[in-house]
């Protein structure tokens, strides 16, 4: 054993090696890599979109200001809920674009991370979490498109009504990935 670890010394592996003192140590410290481009990825997303997108902040706030709550039918004939909606879903078209270049952007950077777990040999839950966000952001994308940019109310709870069967749709790939990989 001391052979071969006297061998290895004046490797490449043996100093990445021997700052950590487990291979644990040693995955970790791979992970805060990942952690650390997931992070710097997600600024350079958001700075882009408001670098593309003039006037971005003023539509957000111009957005929140246009919020009020809508009627929505639920449940029995005649019975309605309060939701909140745009008063004019149709007058943020270019936010709407601007989320939906967002959400494409988020699920590119999905894929860079889960390729780097997958060279680095992450953990299942790692691999299974980046794959449901993956999911996530790309099955957002087009449903701006499908619904948000039809700028209607019905449109608008259609979106909501179709973004939580994304959630679901990817919570069902992080359990396909558990089962693949087992």
């Amino acid at each position: 054993m001391l052979t071969i670890l006297n061998r290895m010394k004046g490797r490449k592996e043996w100093n990445s090696l021997s700052q950590h003192r487990t291979p644990q140590e040693y995955l970790r410290s791979n992970e805060g890599l990942i952690t650390a481009v997931a992070v710097g990825g997600f600024f350079i997303l958001v700075g882009a979109m408001f670098v593309l997108t003039p006037d971005l902040w003023q539509k957000i706030v111009s957005f929140f200001k246009d919020i009020t709550t809508r009627t929505f039918p639920f449940g029995a004939p005649n019975s309605v809920i309060a939701l909140p909606a745009p008063a004019t879903p149709g007058g943020h078209a270019t936010l709407y674009n601007a989320f939906m270049q967002f959400s494409i952007g988020m699920g590119v950077l999905q894929i860079i991370i889960l390729a780097l777990r997958l060279l680095q040999h992450s953990k299942v839950g790692k691999v299974a979490e980046t794959v449901g966000n993956m999911v996530f952001w790309f099955g957002a994308a087009p449903l701006v498109s499908f619904f948000l940019l039809q700028g209607t109310v019905s449109s608008w709870f259609q979106y909501w009504g179709a973004l939580i069967v994304v959630i679901g749709i990817s919570v069902v790939a992080r359990a396909a990935v558990y089962i693949i990989r087992r």
